[in-house]
């Protein structure tokens, strides 16, 4: 038998099992109880089942309007998760064309300007026809200020992907470079890490020594990213203190050594507080990496390495953590409050 008539079969089995489930219950029969009783005895998703199993312990048994409460907690944000990687997917092709447009036009800007006044030059001479300057000095300016115009849009694009206290890309830019490096190891099968970091305490600094230490802390941990990352990793500022790198054709291994880096830089800098002088002491990061696996989604990738970072504030903060160390398996995949 071929696997496509294995797949086939199996699928009606699971189908005839899903309505046995309907007539033993004897709830209604529509596509979304359907769909949730196939799921159940297809085993696709354990927490379904295990919500399932225990509406079926319970005294008031299996009804309708149960079903469908769990049908959209565990069935409708799949479908609503893979309808945003689609949107996200497509934003990030549209962006990238867009982008690579600008940057082709100010290209095409530059070179065609330099052409038009080396043959000013040229034509600069006393015997020069008067109609080719005059001609040559109106496309001169006309082309100068389609390059400003460009170098206008260039700027306008790169504020509106720039964290403006950091001058790191923020969360807009990150989610799109994102989707765009997991599409890219996809086709290339190159390794990819993502490194997820977060100030150690941050909101009791900031409320001991004010906003404008805490923005130094933050400008101190963005500028320790960008020295110890290449020019083809991607650091973010992805909201309040927390911060994420992507790095693409990176190992696990080589993202720790990365990591590790940063954290030290970070730690070895002594804060002083800028209007007295007074010594504020040291900021300390925790840091969270995973590698990128082909069946991942960013979201997917995201949280796993957000699952590392939570480990390494209960481990005791101030530390690098990656996925598959011991102290992730000890620890629950929400950072809830720890800070």
């Amino acid at each position: 038998m071929t696997q496509g008539s294995d797949t086939h079969e199996r699928s009606l089995a699971f189908g005839e099992q899903a309505i046995e489930q309907v007539k033993m219950h004897r709830v209604a029969a529509s596509p979304r109880i359907y769909e949730l009783w196939y799921s159940y005895v297809a085993g696709e998703h354990p927490a379904l089942n295990r919500a399932i199993e225990r509406l079926v312990q319970t005294r008031t048994g299996v009804t309708t309007q149960a079903l469908e409460e769990i049908y959209d907690s565990h069935i409708s944000p799949q479908r609503f998760t893979g309808r945003v990687d689609r949107v996200n997917t497509r934003l990030q092709n549209e962006m990238d064309t867009l982008a690579d447009l600008v940057e082709s036009m100010a290209q095409q800007a530059s070179t065609y300007t330099g052409d038009l006044r080396r043959a000013a030059t040229e034509l600069s001479s006393d015997d020069a026809p008067e109609e080719y300057k005059s001609a040559l000095s109106g496309l001169l300016a006309l082309t100068s200020e389609m390059a400003n115009v460009n170098q206008k849009l260039h700027t306008v694009m790169a504020e509106s992907l720039t964290d403006p206290l950091t001058g790191l890309y923020n969360r807009k830019a990150f989610d799109s470079a994102l989707t765009s490096a997991i599409n890219k190891m996809h086709a290339s099968g190159r390794p990819t890490a993502l490194l997820v970091a977060d100030v150690d305490h941050f909101k009791r600094f900031n409320d001991k020594w004010g906003h404008q230490t805490g923005d130094q802390v933050l400008k101190l941990v963005a500028q320790s990213i960008k020295q110890n990352i290449g020019s083809n990793d991607l650091a973010a500022r992805y909201g309040g203190e927390e911060f994420t790198v992507i790095l693409p054709g990176r190992t696990l291994q080589e993202a720790r050594t990365i990591a590790e880096q940063i954290r030290t830089a970070v730690m070895t800098r002594e804060l002083v507080k800028r209007s007295t002088g007074e010594n504020l002491g040291r900021a300390t990061l925790s840091i969270g990496i995973a590698l990128l696996q082909p069946q991942d989604s960013a979201i997917v990738l995201f949280e796993r390495a957000d699952a590392c970072l939570y480990a390494a504030k209960k481990a005791g903060r101030n530390r690098v953590i990656c996925e598959g160390d011991p102290a992730v398996s000890t620890t629950g995949s929400r950072r809830g409050t720890a800070t």
